[in-house]
């Protein structure tokens, strides 16, 4: 919508937590996009004929945070990096149910397009992904944290650092250690398969 910026957004969250139910009516117009734009930018990934459409994620990832009646909203980018953790689920939900459904077939070989990038490519293993960003997790939780914003949210430098309230510079040092760090990890799995 015209005119609306992020400052909107905000308030709206605000006011959503604080028990107007009509401030919810108002966000979903401004986020549905963004969130769109986020759902179709990990289905890209996926192989040809992904059974999960866009719309139906948006939709159940828009469920999910509005079940979120204990968050405290800070911000449109917070708002985002709730979002970032609620599409990760889905997506390696729905994989994890694809994986069962094939019996325990072996799963797809790994690859990646940068060394120290993340795939863009078909063959993309998202459980991969996550149980690397499990695995990082356990020893650096920030680190596991703003690839998940970055990667999962589409979020920039500075709304990272302001979900997680750190330094940009810090969020930069972080994102390229935890991406050399994942693309080890996928690399050492993948020769292992």
């Amino acid at each position: 919508m015209a005119g609306q910026g992020p400052g909107d957004v905000t308030q709206l969250l605000l006011e959503w937590r604080d028990g107007d139910r009509e401030s919810l009516d108002k966000l979903m117009p401004l986020v549905y996009a963004e969130l769109h734009l986020i759902a179709g930018r990990f289905l890209r990934r996926e192989r040809p004929g992904h059974t999960l459409q866009s719309t139906a994620l948006v939709h159940e990832a828009f469920l999910r945070l509005v079940d979120q009646t204990r968050t405290d909203w800070r911000s449109r980018a917070h708002f985002f990096g709730v979002a970032a953790t609620i599409i990760r689920n889905i997506l390696v939900d729905h994989a994890r149910a694809r994986q069962a459904a094939k019996r325990g077939g072996p799963m797809p070989a790994l690859s990646l397009d940068e060394a120290v990038a993340f795939p863009s490519s078909r063959d993309f293993e998202l459980i991969a992904v996550d149980d690397a960003l499990l695995s990082l997790s356990r020893f650096d939780p920030q680190q596991s944290r703003i690839v998940e914003l970055r990667f999962f949210a589409g979020l920039s430098i500075e709304e990272t650092a302001e979900v997680l309230q750190i330094s940009p510079s810090t969020v930069k040092r972080d994102w390229i250690l935890a991406k050399t760090w994942i693309f080890q990890t996928l690399s050492n799995a993948g020769s292992n398969a």
